[in-house]
């Protein structure tokens, strides 16, 4: 590829204008967290130039009419400290970024200048004055905005302020010369040092200014696959979408690993009837209700949501990482999805709605947590008994006349882990679960606030 066309391709990747508007603002934020570093940088410069303005020897010659030095430090200082300032209130706009580029090589030029007054010699004098080397600090310091475009803006302002320099060197009165030893000794100038410096400003401004275009291009992508991964931790659960971005290979269906976990199942009691008496836009509102406070509490007990089923939700603890209290944590979240769902059925009484019951199970055991699909869809989910069981225990409430239950084993399990029983849980033994063989010993976590009967027909809420 030619050198062109590769400079063209990244220009073009660089730019934002086609970008998502979600992508475009946050790129935009990055930038103006980096004017602000940009500001600070700024001060400290201004504070060691001052610093160094005070240890530098004054000159021999006491009657130096005029020294701009502290005129300018203290012009730039303020401009600093104004433009820091807006900077951390608000967005600052091209023309102030680009003139706070311009006022820098200016003052910077300025400084230089007034050496040869300061110290009453000739122009040509503040040719050789090592502050030049600032100029690369305040190019360099442009390229934290990764925007090629002040980088050029700071070396091309650099590049004529010099050019002025010396050109107002050589006009006053400086004596060109061609002899290197007579320039390095004495106040001549050479003007081939000189376009040396130009150029070497040229190129470090141009190697910056195409680092920077290809630095954009990696931080534009950074902040797409940052993005990507927030909008998809919205769809799928945060350890889930953080191991598909983290993955280190393709994943594939059928991969997956086996661990000792627990599933929680949660839905509505009489959601069929409640469905065919609301509006869809009312379903869907009842709907979000109970996810948001079903949801943050399966999260805040250390669950993870494993999918949406209509009005059912399934949860997984120790699935997508390994845990060693499960079971302890899942019983946990199922007694706070009780006093949950008190609550939002108080709620809506208070607000004369009718209440909605709430049933939920627990059920521990070995759980396959993979992939499954094929390559154009894939889906993270556990696998294992405890799924069916869980599903089972939740019906099973509608029998027993329960909001939350579990089996026995699930519920000693727990124990060890670390769990206290809540008082009132009630211990049933022998029971008939649908689809199972063997007699079940079930717990009651907490009873049903209405009758299942009654919960089947609710009038529409």
């Amino acid at each position: 590829m030619a050198l062109r066309d590769m400079i063209a391709e990244h220009l073009r990747a660089a730019r934002t204008e086609n970008l998502p508007e979600r992508i475009r603002d946050a790129v935009i934020r990055q930038q103006d967290q980096s004017e602000i570093l940009i500001g600070w940088v700024q001060l400290s410069v201004v504070l060691v130039f001052a610093a160094l303005y005070l240890v530098s020897p004054a000159p021999v010659n006491a009657e130096v009419m005029f020294d701009p030095v502290p005129s300018v430090l203290g012009v730039y200082f303020a401009f600093t400290i104004l433009r820091l300032f807006l900077a951390h209130r608000y967005r600052l706009p091209a023309p102030v970024l680009a003139l706070s580029v311009i006022l820098d090589m200016t003052l910077l030029m300025v400084t230089i200048w007034s050496f040869h007054i300061k110290y009453m010699q000739p122009p040509s004098f503040y040719l050789k004055a090592p502050t030049l080397l600032y100029i690369f600090i305040f190019i360099a310091l442009r390229a934290l905005r990764f925007q090629a475009n002040y980088v050029l803006l700071a070396g091309l302002t650099a590049i004529v302020g010099w050019l002025a320099l010396v050109a107002y060197a050589s006009l006053e009165g400086g004596l060109v010369t061609r002899d290197y030893i007579d320039y390095m000794t004495s106040n001549t100038i050479l003007l081939g040092a000189e376009f040396d410096k130009v150029i070497s400003i040229a190129l470090v401004t141009l190697i910056l200014a195409f680092a920077i275009t290809r630095a954009r291009v990696m931080l534009i992508g950074a902040v797409v696959k940052e993005t990507e991964a927030r909008e998809l931790s919205r769809f799928f659960d945060a350890d889930v979408a953080r191991q598909i971005a983290d993955a280190e290979t393709e994943i594939e269906a059928g991969q997956g690993v086996i661990r000792d976990g627990a599933v929680v199942m949660v839905d509505i009691r009489g959601f069929t009837i409640l469905a065919g008496n609301l509006s869809a836009r009312d379903l869907m509102q009842v709907l979000g209700e109970y996810q948001a406070c079903i949801v943050p509490t399966i999260q805040d007990a250390g669950g993870n949501i494993d999918k949406f089923m209509g009005d059912g939700i399934m949860a997984t603890f120790g699935a997508t990482k390994p845990s060693e209290t499960a079971a302890a944590d899942a019983l946990r979240a199922v007694d706070a999805i009780s006093e949950e769902a008190g609550r939002w059925a108080r709620d809506r009484a208070a607000q004369g709605q009718d209440p909605i019951a709430i049933g939920a199970s627990v059920a521990a055991g070995p759980l396959l947590f993979g992939a499954v699909g094929d390559e154009s869809r894939l889906e993270y989910t556990v696998i294992g008994d405890a799924v069916n069981v869980a599903a089972k225990l939740e019906k099973q409430n509608k029998v027993e006349g329960s909001a939350a239950i579990t089996n026995l084993a699930t519920y000693e399990l727990a124990k060890e882990q670390g769990y206290r029983p809540a008082p009132g849980h009630e211990i049933l033994r022998d029971r008939r679960l649908e689809g199972v063989e063997e007699p079940q010993d079930l717990v009651v976590l907490a009873r049903a606030s209405l009758r299942t009967d009654q919960a089947e027909a609710l009038p529409p809420a």
